[in-house]
């Protein structure tokens, strides 16, 4: 394999419009300060966040986040032998296609160009106006840097507790959905935090399909994600609370802020959910579930942009 194919695939740029999801829904309100008073109907398609630099560079930051992540995580579970056998794509540290001295290096590169795309987004959305704020999310590009490196880096790698699915909650649904809200309108709306918990949930969702497909590799592996401490019985139980809870704040969001049917376009995206969730219950060889990751990720996609065209 050719070193920059080998790069792409340590990037793994199948997660990357899940990572992204957050920060489509948050942005495609932050043309107006109420959502109750904005023309709700096709409010993204007919808004101006499209043309934003301030919006294309958000996206920029989170993807940089994401390979930033993707990459630690190669690099992490390589050295600790956890990849070693393991389903679905090849890891390049544990291959030896990319060695860790240079996986480090690499990190090390995009960790460095994200950070500067994320002040000089920063700096673009508050400029000298506000430095508290400026500084608060200075300091959250700091702690993502942090907490994409410490998934599976470091004695107390927080995937290796099973504390990974409250951090892909928090930082892909919550922060992202928020958070580039606030960019655009410089305060927050609660009501927000309904598809933030949607899309923090669906993005946890996710990382449960890959654990349950690892789940025999990770035990043995010492990496005791929270399908290894549940077991895969309870971890089926687990993914189902995340896809229903999901679906459900996404409704209940619509309901408070109906305007006509169309607004409910987005539910196309949750067959997928309600097969994936059937076929989870049905499964007997974890290695099976790689397919349904790629589902799940696509169908989280495509609920992020009927939703902010629709709604």
């Amino acid at each position: 394999m050719k070193k920059i194919t080998a790069w792409f695939a340590a990037a793994r740029l199948r997660t990357l419009p899940l990572s992204v999801s957050g920060i489509i829904v948050g942005a495609s309100f932050g043309n107006e300060h109420s959502l109750i008073e904005r023309p709700l109907a096709f409010g993204f398609g007919g808004s101006s966040v499209w043309q934003s630099g301030l919006f294309w560079l958000a996206i920029f930051v989170t993807v940089g986040f994401q390979v930033l992540s993707n990459f630690a995580n190669d690099y992490g579970d390589g050295i600790r032998g956890t990849d070693t056998i393991r389903h679905g794509e090849k890891r390049m540290v544990a291959s030896g296609i990319i060695s860790p001295k240079e996986m480090k290096i690499g990190m090390f590169i995009i960790g460095i160009i994200t950070f500067i795309l994320a002040s000089i987004l920063i700096f673009m959305a508050f400029g000298n106006e506000s430095l508290i704020i400026s500084f608060i999310f200075f300091n959250l590009a700091i702690v993502s840097i942090i907490a994409a490196v410490k998934y599976t880096v470091g004695k107390k790698a927080y995937g290796y507790s099973g504390l990974g699915d409250v951090f892909v909650f928090l930082f892909f649904g919550l922060v992202s959905v928020l958070g580039s809200y606030y960019l655009f309108t410089h305060f927050i709306n609660w009501q927000l935090i309904l598809p933030a918990i949607a899309i923090g949930c669906f993005s946890a969702a996710v990382l449960n399909l890959n654990n349950m497909r690892d789940i025999e590799n990770d035990a043995a592996a010492g990496k005791n994600t929270l399908v290894v401490k549940l077991g895969s019985e309870k971890s089926k139980r687990y993914h189902t609370f995340l896809l229903i809870f999901g679906m459900l704040s996404a409704v209940l969001f619509t309901f408070l802020n109906y305007v006509e049917p169309l607004q409910f376009v987005y539910l196309i995206a949750f067959v997928p959910f309600l097969l994936n969730i059937k076929t989870v219950f049905k499964n007997k060889e974890p290695k099976l579930l790689d397919a349904e990751l790629k589902k799940v990720a696509l169908s989280t996609f495509l609920f992020a942009i009927l939703f902010s065209i629709f709604m």
